[in-house]
């Protein structure tokens, strides 16, 4: 029998029982939907599995994203991406530096993305204490909290979505060596536009779902009164009482949704410690069908 163990925080539960690596019966997949919906954030742990098992597992929740980033993808499997900070022959073998600072995945998208699943095989430590956490906030208890007189002036209300305002902040603050993204690149990741309250298709409640990492205006306010909701509503996403900080364990499969949470990946380890995990997105396709946007479903 499956076991849903919370940790206790404002985010975050352990599932247990469950080896991913073998066939998942629908019951159990419908118990990780209506856990991921309370929880937010999953870890499955003890699992080994291949990229096949990974991608098999986690395509069961709905239609897996292929990545541009096609030189990091595990061979034969271009839904399952390499996130590394190894190198062999002198060359990267993954993404080193994704999702350093506060951002919603695929935000940007038209279809926006539903579920990360990521497995962990090298986790570095140092004097025996795991590094790279990945942190969360809960979007729910955000928009809550959020003052009354804000909540009904921003309803109804669109906020744009620019894949370029992070990646720049990565080469600007991060010390990223990616270069700029061309201009046939931007053509191809034109700035989208979703509900700044999105309703959560699981809960069914309202999730605040701007985010620091590619949110750049809300489209119905002028641009002064728009940045000024936007520092407001990032400052306030980001604090404390908000927080959960997932620390890795050889093994563990790390599953969450990004309707609810937004996420940071700490890099707080050097280029000596290794970190291998393996990765797939699912989109939110299930959700939202063919939709130009969620904004439109």
């Amino acid at each position: 029998m499956v076991n849903v163990k919370s940790t206790g925080e404002i985010l975050g539960a352990t599932i247990e029982d469950l080896d991913l690596s073998k066939p998942i019966s629908d019951q159990d997949i419908e118990i990780v939907m209506r856990a991921l919906g309370e929880y937010g954030v999953l870890r499955f742990p003890g699992q080994q599995l291949s990229a096949q098992d990974l991608k098999s597992f986690s395509s069961r929740f709905g239609e897996l994203e292929i990545n541009v980033a096609n030189a990091y993808q595990a061979p034969g499997h271009p839904e399952v991406m390499i996130l590394s900070n190894m190198k062999e022959d002198g060359k990267p073998i993954g993404l080193q530096d994704a999702g350093q600072s506060w951002h919603t995945d695929m935000s940007y998208s038209k279809m926006i993305a539903f579920a990360n699943v990521l497995h962990g095989i090298k986790i570095p430590r140092r004097n025996g204490v795991p590094l790279g956490s990945t942190e969360f906030c809960n979007m729910h208890a955000a928009y809550e909290d959020l003052p009354a007189e804000l909540k009904t002036r921003l309803d109804g209300m669109t906020a744009l979505h620019d894949f370029n305002k992070f990646w720049e902040m990565m080469r600007r603050e991060k010390g990223s060596a990616r270069p700029p993204l061309t201009e046939a690149q931007r053509k191809a990741k034109p700035p989208v536009s979703h509900p700044v309250f999105l309703t959560h298709p699981i809960t069914g409640r309202k999730v605040l779902y701007a985010n620091p990492g590619y949110t750049v205006r809300i489209n119905e306010l002028p641009e002064k009164e728009s940045e000024e909701t936007l520092e407001f509503l990032f400052a306030h996403q980001v604090q404390d009482k908000y927080r959960y900080a997932f620390r890795w364990t050889e093994g563990d499969v790390l599953m969450w949704e990004n309707f609810g949470t937004i996420h940071n990946a700490v890099a707080d380890y050097g280029s000596d410690e290794h970190r291998l995990i393996l990765r797939c997105q699912v989109m939110a396709n299930r959700f939202f069908g063919n939709a130009a946007n969620v904004a439109a479903a």
